[in-house]
C-alpha cells in the first residue's frame, strides 16, 4: 500500500485557526497518559500544573512577568517568519542585549542620571540586533542558511555570558556566584507593587504587540514580506528584493530578543548572572506558532507558555516533580502543533495499484 503527501489546493481557513487548540487539546491527552503512566492522579497534577498557580496575586503576577519577555520575542520572531527568515537564535540574541545592557548600567558615569535606564533600553536592543545582523549579512550576501547561523551564535553568546560572569564581571562581593555586581536603582525598573516583581517593563511588551500587528496587517512593507514568504517568485517578479525582508526580519527580532534580555537584567533579576534565561528565545518560537503569526493570537501564546513555566515551579514545590516537565509539555505542544499545521496544508492520499 502507497501513499503520497500532496499540498491542498485550498487550505481551510477554520481548520488553520482551530490548529493549535487541537495541538493543546493532543498535549492535555497525552499528558494525561504520561502522569498515569508514572502513578499520579491526573486531574490533580494538572489542577496543580494549570490552574493552581493562577489562585494567588503572586501567581498572577509571575504570569505575566513570564508571559512578558515571550510575547516580546515571538512579536520580533513572526515579522521574519512572515518572510520565511527562520532566526532560530532568539535566545543568543537575548544573551548579547542583557550584556550590553548590564556593560552600560555597570560601568556608565551616568550611574545615578535618569538616563541611564533609555541608556540601557537602546544598548539592549542594539546589542541583540548587531548579534541578528552576523546571519542577516551571511544570508545576504552568501546565501547561508540563517536556521544554522543563528542557532550556533547562541552557543557562542552562551560561552561570552560564561566567560564574563565567571570573569572580568564577576561580583568579588557575591561570595564567588557567577554573577555581576547589583545593577543601580536608576538602572531597573519600578515594580507595579513592593509584595510582587512585575514591573513597568510590560510595557514595552504591549507596545511591541501594537506595533507588530500594525506593521503586518496595516503597512506596505509587512505586506511585502508576506508575499515574499507565501510566493517569492511573485515578490521577485514585482520587484520585491529578498535581502530586505532578510535584513529586516532579523534585526527587528534580534532587537526585540534584546530587549527581552535587557528588561531581564533590570527587573525581576537586578543583575547579569549565567541563568539569565530559562530558554525564552527558544520557547518564543512555539508562542509565534501558536500564535499563528498574529500580535494578538501570540498574546495567547505566550500565556499558555508562561504558564507552563509556572505550572512545572509549582508541581516541584507541592508534589515533588522535577521543573523540567515542563519541557515536556513543551516539547508536545510543539510537536502537535506541526503536526496540525500540516495536516491543513497537506494531505495524505492513497495511491491505488493496480496489479497486472
Amino acid at each position: 500500500m502507497l501513499f503520497k503527501i500532496e499540498p491542498r489546493a485550498e487550505p481551510s481557513r477554520q481548520m488553520a485557526i482551530a490548529a493549535p487548540l487541537i495541538a493543546t487539546a493532543m498535549t492535555l491527552v497525552v499528558s494525561t497518559i504520561f502522569f498515569v503512566s508514572l502513578g499520579l492522579n491526573p486531574f490533580v497534577t494538572l489542577y496543580t500544573f494549570f490552574v493552581q498557580p493562577l489562585t494567588t496575586m503572586n501567581g498572577v503576577s509571575e504570569w505575566l512577568l513570564k508571559a512578558s519577555p515571550l510575547i516580546l520575542i515571538a512579536c520580533g520572531l513572526s515579522i521574519g517568519f512572515r518572510a520565511n527568515v527562520w532566526n532560530i537564535g532568539a535566545e543568543g540574541q537575548l544573551i548579547m542585549g542583557a550584556i550590553l545592557a548590564t556593560g552600560v548600567g555597570l560601568f556608565s558615569p551616568w550611574q545615578e542620571s535618569a538616563l541611564l535606564l533609555p541608556l540601557m533600553v537602546v544598548a539592549g536592543m542594539a546589542g541583540g540586533a548587531a548579534w541578528a545582523a552576523i546571519p542577516a549579512f551571511l544570508r545576504a550576501r552568501m546565501n547561508t542558511n540563517e536556521i544554522l547561523v543563528t542557532l550556533m551564535l547562541s552557543y557562542v553568546a552562551a560561552l561570552i555570558l560564561s566567560y564574563l560572569v565567571h570573569g572580568p564581571w564577576r561580583d568579588p562581593a557575591g561570595f564567588n556566584f557567577p554573577q555581576t555586581a547589583l545593577l543601580p536603582y536608576s538602572g531597573t525598573f519600578e515594580v507595579f507593587d513592593y509584595s510582587y516583581r512585575l514591573n513597568t517593563s510590560i510595557f514595552f511588551t504591549v507596545v511591541a504587540v501594537f506595533l507588530t500587528w500594525l506593521f503586518t496587517n496595516r503597512s506596505f512593507m509587512g505586506y511585502k514580506m508576506a508575499v515574499g514568504g507565501v510566493a517569492p517568485a511573485a515578490a521577485r517578479f514585482a520587484g520585491f528584493k529578498s535581502s530586505v525582508s532578510v535584513w529586516l526580519g532579523l534585526l527587528v527580532s534580534g532587537a526585540a530578543a534584546g530587549l527581552a534580555g535587557m528588561m531581564e537584567v533590570a527587573g525581576p533579576l537586578g543583575q547579569l548572572s549565567s541563568q539569565i534565561s530559562p530558554g525564552y528565545g527558544f520557547a518564543a518560537i512555539i508562542v509565534a506558532f501558536i500564535g499563528r503569526l498574529n500580535a494578538f493570537g501570540i498574546v495567547l501564546g505566550g500565556l499558555l507558555l508562561s504558564l507552563l513555566y509556572l505550572g512545572g515551579e509549582t508541581v516541584q514545590l507541592n508534589m515533588g516533580l522535577p521543573s523540567s516537565v515542563a519541557l515536556i509539555f513543551q516539547g508536545l505542544l510543539l510537536f502537535f502543533l506541526l503536526a496540525s499545521n500540516f495536516l491543513v496544508n497537506f494531505r495524505i492520499r492513497r495511491l491505488v495499484t493496480r496489479t497486472h
